[in-house]
């Protein structure tokens, strides 16, 4: 068995516990340490987490040479940098999506990347979620026919509070569609077909109560298959049982239903006299543990990891155009 890859996180915050969780279910092929500008903060998640060393500082664990990579799970206006130095200190790196809000940042990190020759991974653990992974199975094996037309709906009321770092469009690199909806563009655009054109709708946002961010986006799209789509992202808006929201995929033989957290699969098609109910998978549903083994085998093997920059360069080429064209 290879040694456990030794992983520090430079943050503790809200999403640094979420991978920590799912990281206890790797046993010990990932051993985490946790740093914090708070000491005793990055001490509490150690304990937490079963991690095995704590620091006072980002600094700190970025030049421990017993750390072979670190977890950017910081807010995403301190990716640039901390990933930056991170890959001069020959250092892998996990950045949390969205990784960096401009196409010349992927670039700048791009180039650090090889010349350090070491690992970038962006942390799109919706790629690796067990929906994603059915989605793109039956596309490939044709249980639809050819794709026609496809409805990706996440829409739920869900407010951030008034001190929460998202509500500051420089700390967090946009508005709700940038911060969040990014995860469903990349799924949208990883099922098979490519998307080659793309055009955002914004409404114009509310700016009253505790959320003052633009909160809903509409991006209508087009295949390089002539298969066409829309992704309707709110997070101001009610949705059924407060988060229950159906996706749909249409072929020219049948239609592909979906719970789009990923609960379900729904498969009916030319030669199904009744639809075919699936149930992706429950054990790592969000998708971290797949996404950690591949960082973890992309590190050892040398090969890109399936979520690399030049995946993630793609989804921001996207991000930009419907930016550009949403309010126009």
């Amino acid at each position: 068995m290879p040694a456990a890859l030794h992983v520090a996180f430079l943050g503790c915050g809200f999403i640094a516990g979420v991978h920590g969780g799912h990281l206890r279910r790797l046993g010990e092929e990932i051993v985490p340490s946790y740093a914090s500008r708070d000491r005793d903060r990055a001490e509490a998640y150690r304990v937490r987490y079963a991690g095995v060393r704590s620091y006072g500082d980002y600094r700190a664990a970025i030049e421990d040479p017993g750390v072979d990579a670190v977890v950017v799970a910081v807010p995403p206006r301190f990716h640039l940098d901390l990933t930056l130095r991170a890959l001069a200190a020959g250092k892998h790196v996990l950045v949390e999506k969205p990784a960096f809000p401009r196409m010349t940042d992927f670039e700048r990190v791009r180039d650090a990347r090889d010349r350090a020759g070491r690992v970038v991974l962006v942390g799109e653990n919706d790629h690796y979620k067990p929906l994603a992974v059915r989605l793109r199975r039956l596309l490939a094996e044709g249980a639809i026919g050819e794709l026609v037309l496809a409805h990706f709906t996440t829409l739920v009321r869900k407010f951030k509070s008034a001190g929460d770092w998202r509500n500051d469009e420089a700390m967090a690199g946009g508005d709700a569609f940038f911060e969040e909806g990014i995860h469903w563009l990349h799924i949208a655009n990883s099922l098979g077909p490519a998307i080659t054109a793309i055009h955002g709708y914004r409404p114009p946002p509310a700016r009253n109560g505790s959320d003052v961010r633009a909160k809903t986006m509409l991006a209508a799209f087009r295949y390089d298959n002539g298969a066409v789509g829309s992704l309707h992202y709110s997070r101001e808006v009610p949705s059924l049982l407060r988060g229950v929201r159906l996706s749909k995929l249409f072929g020219r033989d049948g239609i592909i239903t979906f719970e789009s957290n990923g609960g379900f699969v729904l498969v009916r098609g030319r030669e199904r006299a009744w639809p075919d109910v699936l149930f992706p998978g429950f054990r790592d549903i969000r998708g971290y543990q797949a996404m950690y083994r591949d960082f973890a085998r992309s590190i050892r093997t040398g090969n890109s990891p399936e979520m690399s920059l030049e995946t993630a360069m793609t989804d921001q080429r996207l991000m930009e155009r419907i930016y550009a064209t949403a309010d126009g």
